[in-house]
């Protein structure tokens, strides 16, 4: 098997399944280029037009295609309805958006958006034959709910040319519709569409309204059905093919091309246009020639409303006297609009943009507001502008560390009048500080991080305006270390934090006291203070006491007394020169474990399973390893006393 029989074989295994919902209508016609004298054959190039739904996307629906596949294929039929050739492929060549919104100043502006795909083949070559030839294309699906049509989506199309046979004219070229437009159309008003087709040989065309055919009916893809084409599609009474739209008066074609009708309902309604080509010499029937296209009716009906501001302060500073004023109207596509002022000054726009006006001075002053001014779909209001300009906003802040506070200023002018009240919000959740009238607050903050702080003001010309800022309060942490205890002679390498510059004093015994992580080489008790400050200049204190004994060695009184005075309530070893514990338990006289803990700071505090323990003496072991690695036990007694 050859590789383009592979192919073509591939290509129809995939196009069958899937379903084009978006074909909506279309033609093929052809081109007569030439005539080969070595087969006496005519040589034909033949165009598809295809047209979708360009708003249409199916999603994720399986097998539902939204855009134009291409190549697509023909089959070429003789009058007995033969294929004479394997289907041939087509390719696109181009495509086009085509859209048109309905340009009425009275009625709400809709828009119709399609999309055109242009199909063209290789030449082909086709020897005269009587009754001639039947080229068509065949495909699923036409769309959903579509108004005149029953289950549109199942329902396919079928699209044909005729060339003559070889008593007719088979050099011929066939007529089309070169129009690709979208026309709008609103319900219940009257249209005029030209929809005239065009013949290269300057034959007679004469028009009529025609019924859609239908072919691939299943969701199957292409369809390969002989000739004579005369299946049409379901149409949903009272519609037909000669009556595609109601109305009244009905929709209708002259032999020009001019469709004329009033549509009664909106919707989308599938229109089949069909030109009959007559040889202007012989009075002979060549060919007829149809196109299906999609006409959609709107419900253009809207009220024309003008909609401007009742009352508008301008104070902003920035613009000065032109004050920027919102047209939001209701009005169709190209509808106008007239402002006229107390001022003295009136301007006519076609946009709905934000209009900008320049008053001569501060003051207040009346608008009106004209749409479609002169037509019987019109529409007015009135407002008032307080033109006082020269608003300027802003505040400062000082102080920018977390353990100070922080001072605020509110920088804020007012030149065409004067500000009336001040709203502070710090941004501390749960805490709100109303300073009215209070231009320089002072406000101290919980935690170093980032704040919003607004600042609303109210002026007297009835003009609001609100300032946020995001305030980074910056803060350090200061940890010298947990107080310590040293066997003598024993080096401490400090573990400072919290910020970016440090300062250790007393500077005594130590390697660095300008550094973070001091060595101190010392033998007696000594209270450290480390100073922390970062970049931004916020500075804090933490102290570290450590004190030296004889050691290595556990130091454990022999008697403690919890009765909640503050003093001695606790039972806890001190260890000296000791790098590791094993553990510290104590008993009661009759060998149960009522006190297990490593942690020498905290200490059993005399309660046992949460409720004081009696008057006694106790028994406890300890055992932990020094600084060189030798093993300390010791064991001994306390007494609780109360």
């Amino acid at each position: 098997m050859g590789k383009s029989v592979i192919l073509l074989l591939f290509f129809y295994l995939w196009i069958g399944a899937a379903s084009a919902y978006h074909i909506i209508g279309g033609e093929i016609y052809y081109r007569t280029v030439g005539y080969n004298f070595t087969n006496g054959a005519y040589r034909y190039v033949f165009i598809l037009k295809l047209y979708r739904d360009g708003d249409f996307v199916c999603g994720t629906r399986q097998g539902c295609l939204d855009y134009f596949e291409n190549p697509v294929p023909i089959n070429i039929f003789n009058a007995a309805g033969q294929r004479v050739t394997p289907a041939k492929l087509l390719t696109i060549k181009n495509t086009r958006a085509i859209r048109d919104t309905l340009k009425n100043p009275c009625l709400a502006p809709q828009t119709i958006y399609l999309e055109v795909a242009f199909y063209e083949s290789d030449t082909i070559d086709l020897a005269p034959v009587p009754g001639g030839y039947y080229v068509s294309y065949q495909r699923c699906c036409r769309g959903e709910a579509l108004t005149n049509i029953y289950n549109s989506e199942r329902e396919g199309s079928t699209f044909y040319t005729v060339i003559p046979g070889s008593d007719l004219r088979p050099g011929n070229n066939s007529a089309y519709f070169g129009i690709d437009e979208a026309p709008v159309i609103c319900a219940g008003l009257p249209f005029r569409y030209n929809y005239s087709a065009t013949d290269p040989d300057g034959d007679s065309l004469t028009y009529s309204l025609c019924s859609a055919l239908a072919g691939g009916s299943s969701r199957t893809g292409e369809s390969v059905t002989p000739p004579p084409y005369t299946t049409t599609v379901s149409y949903i009474p009272p519609y037909h093919g000669g009556t595609p739209m109601g109305g009244n008066p009905a929709m209708a074609i002259d032999n020009s091309g001019l469709i004329t009708g009033v549509p009664d309902r909106a919707g989308k309604f599938v229109v089949s246009v069909c030109v009959s080509e007559w040889d202007r010499a012989t009075g002979r029937l060549l060919g007829v020639h149809h196109k299906d296209i999609l006409i959609t009716v709107y419900n253009c009906v809207t009220r024309i409303v003008a909609s401007t501001p009742t009352q508008l302060n301008h104070c902003n500073d920035t613009l000065g006297f032109a004050v920027p004023i919102t047209n939001n109207s209701t009005a169709g596509f190209t509808s106008t609009y007239k402002w006229i002022f107390s001022d003295g000054t009136d301007t006519t726009t076609d946009s709905r943009n934000v209009f900008f006006h320049h008053f001569p001075d501060t003051g207040s002053y009346t608008v009106k507001l004209i749409v479609n001014p002169g037509l019987p779909c019109t529409d007015s209001t009135t407002g008032r502008i307080n033109n006082y300009p020269g608003l300027r906003t802003g505040f400062t802040a000082d102080g920018l560390c977390r353990e100070n506070p922080v001072y605020f200023n509110d920088t804020s002018s007012y030149r065409y009048g004067r500000i009336t009240s001040r709203k502070w919000d710090f941004g501390v959740p749960g805490t709100k500080l109303d300073t009215a009238l209070t231009t320089n607050p002072v406000y101290k903050f919980p935690h170093g991080e980032v704040y919003t702080v607004t600042l609303q003001l109210q002026t007297n010309r009835g003009c609001a305006a609100t300032v946020i800022k995001n305030l980074r309060l910056y803060e350090v942490n200061p940890f010298a270390g947990n107080d310590t205890i040293l066997a003598r002679g024993q080096p401490l390498r400090l573990q400072g934090s919290g910020g970016d510059i440090y300062a250790w004093s007393p500077s005594t015994g130590l390697s660095d006291p300008a550094v973070r992580d001091p060595t101190l080489n010392w033998n007696s008790e000594i209270n450290l203070v480390l100073r922390v400050s970062n970049a931004q200049g916020c500075f804090g204190y933490d102290s570290i006491n450590v004190k030296y004994y004889t050691g290595p060695e556990f130091y454990i009184p022999n008697a403690f007394t919890p009765n909640g005075d503050g003093l001695n309530d606790y039972f806890r070893f001190i260890p000296v020169g000791i790098r590791e514990y094993a553990y510290f338990r104590i008993f009661n006289r009759w060998g149960e474990l009522i006190f297990d803990s490593l942690d020498f700071r905290r200490g059993w505090d005399g309660y046992y399973r949460g409720r004081p323990a009696s008057i006694d003496t106790y028994l406890w072991i300890l055992e932990g390893i020094d600084l060189n690695g030798q093993k300390i036990s010791k064991k001994g007694t306390v007494t609780l006393l109360r």
